[in-house]
């Protein structure tokens, strides 16, 4: 075993230490396994949630981008810059106080509790665990191409160890493991990137340089509309490439999940400026990595492997090991996030809803990890076919679980009106149009991004079925006003409070008055 495959093994031991560490208390209750009993604070809330954004794309799928089509990629970094504060400012505080005034523990739970409607949890949970799991397919290719690069292994065993250890530390940490283990990855991320475009820059001369070079190679790798100008003009397009990060995030459920965990409402403003810092060191770092390879690897073969080929030409072997588990960082903090949920999803929304309700906290515990560990073998067997390009899965699913969820639960917080078939046309809509815009290929004959079609079409359905369908009860009209309001209870809960609260109270008077001098004492 060479040197840089001990200094990984180092660091995949470190995660595993954390899952142990946090396994007893996941173990207390299902709420600390699925939320860490939403005690989750704003510097880890951002970085969690940062980590989870910014997936084995931003270290393989961005990079290869900027390698194949030059600045135009950066139309993407554009969008990822602001897309934390978006989040974060539109749903985080009104989320996190609706998901705990409704007793929801996951996304998808909350849309059927919000919506009151067990039809929209089903087609919520069937469009999540379908898409969540391309999602972490796209995770585990890209978890076995680094772990290749890093310690010269060949794929399959490289991804079995890769994943292994991320399934472990998810099924028995619970969300807490999933959090913290994501808040130091996340620092490690932003250190690796930073240093190794820091590096690459440097030896190119600067950004200046790197244009003229990039000039000499092929001038239209400079032009915001592709090499070979291949999407000049379409707006439409470059729309979405802005669009599908900078408000993407609110419709992944293992990123909105991060808004429920919050230790407090208040926590959510905090938290933007922890995320906003992170975002801007970082997102467009691995693309410009991209273009400095046009001019540095002109030879490689596989764009996917940008930033693992520079780490190793700049830098010596140990320290190219441990920037190269920032890309490992990358991917487990994405499928650490991703395992999590879906388990959720699996165990909460459909195995305690429809199987079992009268489960209890211990069987519910078992039962997520036991399907957490199920998703990540279904995963493994998925991704050792090396199905299509990182940058391909991620777009894909990314877009269909963008254009399902982004309108129902921005809906859900801002209007009270907002109805049960109103959420079903919107979340049906929205996927089925970005699969046929993807799979038609209706990009390049509309000059419209499939993930503009797709928000278009949900937001259409949103609007149609609301005017057709009932409006929800007057007790969710109650809690979603309150939530807008940021009233701590409901009066039904504080008139109870009291009343339990009531005998120790009278307790006490009679206790400090039994201690008073009586009148007639000097």
């Amino acid at each position: 075993m060479n040197l840089e495959t001990w200094v990984f093994a180092v660091y995949l031991g470190g995660l595993l230490l954390i899952g142990y560490i946090f396994s007893k208390r996941a173990a207390r209750s299902v709420d600390d396994f699925l939320l860490g009993g939403r005690s989750v604070g704003p510097a880890v809330t951002a970085l969690t949630m940062q980590g989870t954004s910014m997936s084995g794309y931003m270290f393989m799928g961005g990079p290869a981008l900027a390698f194949q089509q030059g600045w135009y990629a950066l139309w993407y970094a554009f969008g990822d810059a602001g897309g934390a504060i978006i989040n974060i400012s539109v749903l985080g505080k009104r989320m996190r106080r609706l998901s705990e005034r409704l007793g929801a523990l996951s996304p998808v739970e909350y849309l059927g509790k919000r919506y009151e409607s067990s039809l929209v949890q089903v087609i919520a949970s069937v469009i999540s665990i379908i898409f969540i799991s391309v999602y972490v397919f796209a995770q585990f290719i890209a978890a076995g191409k680094a772990l290749t690069s890093l310690t010269g292994m060949s794929y399959l065993p490289a991804l079995l160890i890769g994943v292994g250890v991320i399934v472990l530390y998810t099924v028995f940490g619970g969300y807490l493991a999933v959090v913290w283990t994501d808040f130091v990855q996340a620092i490690i991320m932003v250190i690796g990137v930073v240093g190794i475009t820091a590096a690459a820059l440097t030896h190119l001369g600067g950004l200046t340089h790197l244009n003229a070079s990039l000039s000499e190679v092929d001038p239209s790798y400079l032009s915001i509309w592709g090499k070979d100008l291949a999407y000049q003009g379409q707006w439409g397009v470059v729309l979405g490439a802005v669009l599908i990060y900078s408000i993407g995030y609110m419709g992944l459920p293992h990123v909105v999940v991060r808004h429920m965990s919050m230790k407090s409402p208040k926590t959510a403003r905090t938290a933007i400026l922890w995320s906003a810092s992170w975002n801007q060191l970082f997102v467009f770092a691995p693309y410009i990595l991209g273009l400095c390879a046009i001019v540095l690897l002109p030879n490689l073969s596989d764009p996917e492997m940008v930033i693992p080929e520079l780490a190793y030409t700049f830098f010596p072997g140990i320290l190219a090991a441990i920037l190269l588990s920032a890309v490992m960082a990358a991917v487990m903090s994405t499928s650490d996030s991703l395992l999590m949920q879906a388990g959720t999803i699996l165990s909460r929304d459909i195995y305690q809803r429809f199987i079992d309700q009268e489960a209890d906290h211990a069987r519910m515990v078992l039962v997520s990890r036991l399907l957490i560990l199920l998703v990540g073998i279904i995963g493994v067997a998925v991704a050792a076919f090396e199905p299509p390009s990182v940058f391909d899965l991620v777009i894909f699913g990314f877009g269909v679980l963008g254009n399902s969820f982004i309108v129902p639960y921005v809906a859900s917080v801002y209007s009270k009106k907002a109805n049960r078939v109103g959420a079903v046309c919107s979340m049906v809509l929205g996927a089925v149009t970005h699969i046929l815009w993807t799979e038609m290929d209706l990009e390049s004959v509309t000059a419209v991004h499939p993930f503009i079609a797709g928000l278009i079409l949900s937001l259409l359905g949103m609007v149609i079925g609301n005017f057709f369908g009932r409006a929800p009860s007057q007790q969710i009209q109650n809690e979603v006003e309150a939530a807008k309001r940021g009233r701590k209870v409901s009066r039904a809960l504080d008139r109870n409070s009291s009343r339990e609260l009531a005998p120790e109270a009278r307790n006490i008077e009679r206790h400090i008055r039994g201690l008073q001098p009586s009148s007639g004492s000097a």
